[in-house]
């Protein structure tokens, strides 16, 4: 097949191209790995280098655009280049991934292409703030109604897709996946000592965006709960935050910043139990957080707020889950954790294993075009 991948370039508090990360370069490496021929368009919505950027094997070429560089008119010239690339490429296949924007970009590209539109939901971009500007919200809709196939993070995402928008087009639930070259067991004490972490210490923590729509205040006040109770509960934090966002400063918090990706697994494998944080909200309602898979590849025990996937994912584990934004309710989860470790025994897909699921999902868009 011939591919065309749409996205924005930075998320998740990373840069798609810069660091080589995440759902949306994994898994169009994957296909191109597989033998298909695989290019994306990468538009960035800060000022970045823009060109031809290509994995080190060669397999999978991205072009990165600016979408300001010349002002409004910019965004006419991206799809003017973006339509040119996939007539160029003969794409059979446009991936739009990313936002609601990339969403209403893959519809048009795709129709000029003549090439059939598969949208990505890795989240629910309605409760994103892009979806608040106005016209932005039903061109989104329109969009989905159009396309040809829809991926979906999480069951319950494509549940409120097929209600919400009513849409007929054939959906595949695609998980995130880890990378198991990254993500697996690790020594604890080598990864404090990695870390500059306490050995003595009864750590737990977070990786992940430290911000309040995810719900970090609940975490905050309950490690106060339980470092009132045990003097050796130590706090440690890794990610991403927004300017301005107040994160607690004590001899027991270790804040590490936001962390490249290789050495997440390490900061992960240093802990006694790590949170999955979340609020019940459009957006925790469904979503599926990358992160519980990265701590359950790495062996650690884990406690989640009890919000969308992770409800299912802990079906079998209530114990684990806590009220999402109740202080009290995490405090109890992690201190059972910490009295009776309980690890979760799943297996984490790869980012192969998710491409295989989405090489015959496509295989079976394109085959519907001419059936």
């Amino acid at each position: 097949m011939k591919i065309l991948v749409l996205s924005k370039r930075q998320y998740m508090g990373k840069d798609l191209l810069d660091d080589r990360f995440g759902r949306f370069w994994e898994v169009p490496l994957e296909l191109a790995r597989r033998g298909h021929e695989v290019q994306g368009i990468a538009l960035s919505y800060r000022a970045r280098e823009t060109g031809t950027f290509r994995d080190p094997v060669g397999a999978l070429t991205w072009h990165s655009f600016n979408l300001l560089e010349r002002g409004l008119p910019a965004l006419e010239n991206y799809l003017r280049r973006a339509r040119r690339l996939a007539a160029e490429l003969q794409a059979e296949i446009v991936w739009a991934c990313s936002d609601a924007f990339h969403a209403i970009f893959g519809r048009r590209v795709s129709a000029r292409a003549g090439a059939r539109c598969v949208i990505d939901l890795y989240d629910n971009f309605e409760s994103y703030p892009a979806t608040r500007i106005p016209g932005v919200l039903p061109l989104f809709k329109r969009a989905l109604r159009a396309a040809h196939g829809i991926t979906c993070v999480s069951p319950q995402l494509a549940e409120y897709v097929s209600e919400r928008y009513q849409s007929n087009a054939p959906a595949l639930v695609l998980e995130n996946a880890v990378r198991a070259d990254l993500f697996y067991p690790r020594d604890r004490a080598a990864s404090r000592r990695e870390l500059n972490l306490p050995q003595a210490a009864r750590l737990i923590g977070v990786a992940g965006a430290l911000d309040r729509s995810r719900g970090m205040d609940a975490l905050y006040r309950g490690f106060e709960i339980l470092a009132g109770e045990r003097s050796d509960l130590h706090l440690a934090l890794a990610g991403p935050r927004r300017r301005g966002e107040k994160i607690p400063r004590g001899a027991r918090i270790h804040d590490l910043g936001n962390l490249p990706l290789e050495t997440v697994p390490v900061f992960l494998s240093a802990l006694d139990v790590a949170v999955v944080n979340n609020r019940d909200s459009a957006f925790g309602r469904f979503n599926f957080p990358q992160k519980a898979g990265e701590i359950i590849a790495c062996r650690v025990p884990l406690v989640a707020a009890g919000v969308g996937a992770m409800k299912n994912l802990l079906a079998e584990h209530t114990e684990l889950l806590f009220a999402p934004e109740d202080p009290q309710s995490l405090a109890q989860a992690a201190r059972r954790q910490l009295a009776q470790p309980l690890i979760i025994d799943s297996k984490v897909p790869t980012w192969g294993e998710i491409a295989a699921r989405l090489e015959k999902f496509f295989l079976k868009v394109r085959d519907r075009a001419h059936g």
